[in-house]
């Protein structure tokens, strides 16, 4: 692998999982494995450093043998702050971010999302369903980490309203609705192992 091509990836399971009943969303099972260890499979095959992004039962995701970087302020104030924490850690100047909640994420859909941003040297490039961009699904330049602080500085959240500030391009992966299948709650889990 060049050095060109070394990304950084981060999984974010730093939520408080709300609509799962409390329970932390990476480590419940799909499939009989914890849902993490899909996101893991997916993400290792195109980072060469890989980030778990948890603000609970950090030792639990130690386990799974990568660094668990935590938010920098422990509030969870949602997705970006995980993004910014593994900016921080990041060895690459390419960050790849995916959730941990979304076990159909494929490794090629993440490549094209590297590939597209590498091609035009973008900040930023985004998925898109077809319908809306898929903003957990990402690939960016760790370089923004200065600017992805003031703005959560400032008390911002939202990530579409931070990727307009920047070159962001979508990546096209309508093909593929599936990847974008996240599992929310208990009643969605027990849908999907169902089918």
């Amino acid at each position: 692998m060049s050095t060109q091509s070394k990304v950084t990836g981060v999984i974010l399971a730093g939520g408080l999982a709300r609509r799962m009943e409390g329970k932390d969303k990476g480590l419940v099972h799909f499939r009989q494995q914890p849902m993490i260890t899909h996101a893991i499979r997916a993400l290792s095959v195109v980072a060469s450093e890989l980030f778990v992004n948890a603000n609970r039962h950090i030792e639990q995701y130690q386990v799974f043998g990568y660094p668990v970087v935590s938010d920098i302020e422990r509030d969870f104030s949602g997705p970006l702050a995980g993004v910014y924490a593994a900016m921080l850690e990041a060895e690459h100047p390419v960050l790849l971010v995916m959730p941990c909640d979304s076990p159909f994420m494929s490794a090629d859909a993440l490549q094209a999302l590297v590939d597209a941003r590498s091609a035009v040297d973008a900040d930023i490039a985004v998925a898109f369903d077809g319908e809306r961009i898929q903003p957990v699904f990402m690939a960016l330049k760790t370089s923004l980490k200065q600017d992805l602080q003031a703005y959560l500085a400032k008390g911002e959240r939202k990530i579409d309203r931070w990727f307009e500030g920047h070159d962001c391009i979508k990546v096209d992966l309508s093909a593929h609705p599936d990847y974008f299948s996240n599992i929310n709650s208990l009643v969605e889990l027990t849908e999907w192992e169902a089918e």
